[in-house]
């Protein structure tokens, strides 16, 4: 019980930077370098970061440090994962990540570690915390660069993030590509499920018992239910929110949805719930169990994301 309270004590505690840190992004073509400067000025470039910070490269970075695991999974999607020097714990994704050397906990990191790998780059996060904003200064003071990310809250801040890192690294047209595999993904699930004329209800769990969170309206996550064509019982909020499981019960979904993956057996945890025999999820033992990795992070697997739970709640236009 106690390994639990800490776990979700950590998940509330980056659900919390994460809302401080975002805000709407900006246009995400913002101040890249045009094709026609690269062409006449391949060697020295300035790309501008979510922080509104012009970062300058003399060359294309060599080796990197990524502070977010789906910054991670952007670099390894890219092509350039081989560059990366540090990561965080939670670097789970693909497995060649779980092999660099450890610098952060996603929440915070070590400065020192990162200051003795020396990268050119730190591809890094925009987050109201004082502590860590100090920190990334402190590395910038020390001569490292810091290219600072906001954390994605639709598709499109993941396209862009996807072409603001490929920028960064000196290579547009694998963005490009990246993006256009992601969307034809997305399209492909989207082609399949359109002929479900009554979307399912279903509740979308993130946080177990005694907190429980949900992600609602303004989040990635609701844009990947809403393609794969299934109803948030909870759209009406805003963010990623705690709910009771009084409102839930009340909502009364006939699909739940986890993505808990701290819990022996999520879904079977729900099942036993007291007081929740009344939920049609219950009583027709709809629970699944959706990638949290997948399905939490704004990332390149956006696309899979929309393809798991499409499966889950219609198998039956998947056989």
């Amino acid at each position: 019980m106690k390994k639990l309270f800490k776990l979700q004590w950590l998940f509330v505690l980056m659900l919390a930077l994460v809302l401080v840190g975002c805000g709407t992004k900006e246009d995400t073509n913002k101040d890249t370098v045009s094709k026609e400067d690269q062409q006449v000025e391949k060697t020295s470039y300035k790309v501008k970061d979510d922080r509104g910070v012009e970062v300058e490269f003399a060359a294309v970075p060599k080796t990197v440090v990524s502070l977010q695991p789906s910054n991670t999974e952007i670099l390894y999607a890219l092509g350039v994962g081989d560059k990366i020097v540090g990561a965080t714990e939670y670097d789970t994704y693909p497995e060649e990540a779980q092999k660099i050397e450890r610098v952060s906990d996603s929440v915070t990191f070590n400065s020192e570690r990162i200051l003795a790998l020396k990268p050119d780059i730190v591809i890094a996060y925009t987050t109201g915390n004082d502590e860590t904003l100090n920190a990334l200064k402190g590395l910038e003071d020390a001569g490292i660069k810091v290219f600072a990310i906001q954390s994605a809250k639709s598709f499109d801040d993941v396209y862009g993030d996807i072409q603001q890192i490929a920028t960064v690294m000196g290579i547009e047209d694998k963005g490009e590509k990246l993006n256009e595999d992601i969307k034809a993904k997305i399209a492909e699930v989207q082609a399949k499920v359109k002929e479900v004329k009554e979307p399912k209800n279903i509740f979308l769990e993130i946080s177990p018992k005694p907190q429980i969170f949900t992600a609602a309206s303004g989040t990635f996550q609701q844009e990947i239910l809403n393609a794969a064509n299934v109803n948030n019982v909870f759209a009406e909020l805003k963010g990623w929110k705690e709910i009771s499981e009084e409102d839930v019960i009340a909502k009364n979904p006939e699909v739940i949805l986890t993505t808990v993956n701290y819990v022996d057996n999520p879904a079977a945890e729900i099942l036993s719930r007291d007081g929740w025999n009344s939920i049609a999820a219950i009583q027709n033992k709809a629970i699944y169990y959706i990638d949290t990795d997948i399905s939490n992070r704004p990332g390149p697997r956006i696309g899979e994301a929309v393809e798991l739970i499409a499966k889950a709640v219609y198998p039956e236009l998947f056989k």
